[in-house]
């Protein structure tokens, strides 16, 4: 023991601590950190269990070189950010040009190559110390003690996950259900769409036999493991998020492989060389009814208001209110009846624009990897330019929409004649007093300023609306703000917005806020269309039949159509009577995702909340 107490291994001892502290920095911020102390067992636990495993520090310090190298990222996370390094982090550092990354850190990139070359330097002297350090070596009985420990312990934690284990006593159970108790934001579609399923009868029967003959585990003897405490450990979790994010690229390619080699066909109708540009922003949990140009009695959209060229639509409705499964079929003819399974076999307007000689961008101020995020990512990777500028998730310090602005000048002013661009807005996404900058804090009592509002207390009820509204005036200036920039750019412009769904805001006497609740709240969607004045010179038809049709029963599967034939692009199985400029539009069954898929225009309404009801049977959902 005193030979380990010597400078050397001292050293490499409390450099590992030091590594393994990481998930503690919050501490230094004055913010605690979330389920300390068993993330303090969990790592207390691993030292010794890897130490056992590989013997000798010289065989697993190979291992450690990646977590040393992250220790500036995750601290620049922690102290700017609230949060670790996540699998959409990892998708925006290994998938981001050098270009990119040098543009995006400016001066930092000088600092960002030092603190590299100092733990490199530093993670070598270790190196040294591991290699020629005898009294590292763990050769007591002891080690294969702790082995077979963890063995038997791991046997036990298999077989309870392989066969079961008993339900507690009831009493335990009820105590048990109380803790964990759902204070997060109401949100669909909740489960991993990588999780992979395989079909192995044999293991399947074996398990039955073990069932039968010994029974399940009894739940005193269950082996406890929480796998968010583990990937929250430094450096172990860490390996546990590269494998989600391996984990996640393989699914995006699975989805990808689907549309592969599908082709629109998709040709221009008119002038190559000019110069045009259409811009589609998609917004983020925006209702219908919060926006004055729609008529709510606050002025949330005071610069909207004064734009001439716009038409607003007063009955569109998304199918389904949770973005990962509503964005795909706004940007694709991924029927809504579809929209709960995985994946599709086409690929979206981004293609049939580039097919016809457009240079596409999608540039993002949400995630693009993670549970929700995935499926959508899958359709921005077809853009010639794709940006994913969020590093704060949903999280209280994410960016700002306005990080979106300069990024889309630039592409505005691209070379190519023609350009689409695509700006995935954070919008009103909760928390909403954290989507708009203090000057935006109009109306109060307000969220502002509060890190973690209860919002399940209905006393927060004002100062939530009042949030919400705050966001929704922010995002009118982000909107006017892009047409703006449109204006200014000479060329023929256009631009549609729509929002992926809405929001339940305690309305009335319902008892229910954000989104999964089968509202007319969530499916009753904010969508306009602005175009410049050359654009309505070069296409008058298109904007007589716009404006005929701003109050026609509409769907998020009405835009694919309807951009196609706002760009003038033709294609061979194309549906004209599903656009919104065209003299063929017809109106088609809306279906939403209520108890089934319900028929949004043969529903009842009920209550305060607003409930939406189908009157007959609804159709029956795949997945």
């Amino acid at each position: 023991m005193r030979s380990l107490l010597r400078p050397s291994p001292l050293f490499l001892l409390l450099s590992y601590l030091l590594l393994s502290a990481i998930p503690f920095f919050s501490l230094m911020l004055g913010k605690p950190v979330e389920k300390g102390w068993q993330l303090l067992a969990m790592e207390v636990i691993c030292w010794p269990i890897l130490w056992a495993v590989f013997k000798h520090p010289r065989w697993f310090h190979f291992l450690l070189l990646p977590a040393m190298l992250a220790i500036p990222i995750e601290i620049y996370l922690r102290l700017y950010f609230g949060q670790s390094i996540s699998t959409h982090h990892l998708g925006i550092l290994l998938e981001t040009s050098p270009k990119e990354a040098i543009e995006f850190l400016g001066q930092k990139i000088w600092l960002l190559l030092f603190l590299t070359l100092m733990i490199t330097a530093w993670w070598w002297s270790l190196l040294k110390i591991a290699l020629n350090t005898p009294a590292l070596h763990w050769q007591h009985p002891s080690r294969w003690a702790l082995i077979s420990m963890v063995a038997m312990g791991f046997c036990i934690w298999g077989y309870g996950e392989y066969v079961g284990v008993t339900a507690p006593p009831a009493s335990a159970a009820s105590s048990h259900s109380d803790d964990d108790s759902d204070d997060e934001p109401v949100s669909v579609a909740s489960t991993k769409p990588m999780g992979k399923v395989i079909p192995l009868v044999w293991l399947e029967h074996q398990r039955q036999k073990l069932s039968h003959a010994l029974g399940p585990l009894p739940s005193w003897a269950q082996i406890r493991y929480d796998e968010d405490v583990f990937t929250s450990t430094w450096p172990f979790g860490l390996a546990v998020r590269i494998a989600d994010f391996w984990s996640e690229r393989g699914y995006l390619s699975k989805l990808s492989e689907k549309s592969r080699n599908f082709r629109f066909n998709a040709t221009l109708e008119g002038d190559q060389k000019l110069a045009q540009t259409i811009v589609v922003v998609l917004g983020e949990s925006s209702r219908y009814d919060r926006w004055s140009l729609n008529g709510y009695e606050r002025e949330t959209n005071p610069l909207l208001s004064l734009e001439d060229n716009l038409v607003s639509f007063s009955d569109m409705i998304t199918a389904v209110a949770a973005t990962r499964l509503s964005v795909p079929v706004i940007v694709s003819r991924k029927p809504a009846a579809q929209s709960l399974k995985a994946g599709f076999s086409e690929k979206s307007f981004l293609s049939a624009f580039k097919e016809a000689g457009f240079k596409t961008f999608w540039i993002s101020n949400q995630m693009s990897f993670g549970q929700f995020d995935t499926p959508i990512s899958v359709f921005a990777k077809e853009a010639d330019a794709t940006q994913f500028l969020n590093l704060g998730g949903f999280t209280n310090n994410s960016s700002f929409d306005d990080i979106l602005l300069d990024p889309m000048s630039r592409a505005l002013n691209d070379a190519a004649p023609k350009k689409l661009i695509v700006l995935h807005t954070l919008g009103n996404h909760w928390n909403y007093s954290h989507r708009h900058p203090k000057e935006y804090d109009h109306w109060k009592p307000s969220l502002f300023g509060v890190d973690n509002p209860a919002y399940t207390d209905l006393k927060n009820k004002p100062a939530l609306n009042n949030s919400y509204d705050n966001s929704i005036l922010y995002t009118d200036w982000i909107l006017s703000e892009v047409i703006q920039r449109l204006k200014a750019s000479q060329q023929v412009t256009s631009m549609m917005y729509i929002s992926d769904h809405g929001q339940t805001l305690y309305d009335g006497s319902c008892g229910l806020a954000f989104h999964g609740h089968n509202t007319q709240y969530e499916f009753h969607i904010p969508a306009f269309i602005w175009y410049s004045d050359d654009y309505q010179q070069l296409f008058p038809e298109k904007i007589r039949q716009l404006k005929r049709h701003r109050k026609f029963r509409l769907s998020t599967e009405n835009v694919f159509h309807t951009l196609l034939d706002m760009g003038n692009i033709r294609y061979p199985d194309e549906r004209l009577n599903w656009s919104i400029l065209s003299p063929q539009l017809v109106a088609h069954t809306r279906y939403v995702d209520s108890y089934g898929w319900s028929d949004y225009d043969n529903a009842t309404l009920k209550g305060d909340c607003r409930e939406v009801i189908d009157k007959k049977a609804p159709v029956r959902q795949e997945k």
